[in-house]
């Protein structure tokens, strides 16, 4: 005897909806890496222009930039990973 068909198309609803939020998770993966790459640029490019005695506007524009690009992957962790969708919330 087989599943009925109602359970059955619940079950790959299930399933394509598992498979969409790991696609869009994987996305966002990407885009973490980036900016923390970008976020790795910065602190480094700002500790190489320090020590070579680069103007101090300049580091010190690249040490914001770092501190910013931090708070970017920071708010995107919490809006995404660490983040409850609405439809969850409701009673």
């Amino acid at each position: 005897m087989g599943i009925p068909s109602a359970v059955s198309s619940s079950v790959d609803e299930e399933r394509r909806v598992r498979e969409l939020d790991e696609k869009h998770f994987a996305e966002i993966d990407v885009v973490m890496l980036y900016i923390e790459e970008a976020r790795r640029r910065a602190e480094r490019t700002a500790k190489t222009l320090a020590a070579e005695g680069a103007d101090t506007h300049l580091v010190e524009a690249l040490e914001r930039s770092e501190a910013e690009l931090s708070d970017v992957a920071r708010h995107l962790r919490q809006g995404t990973f660490f983040a409850a969708p609405k439809e969850t919330l409701t009673l």
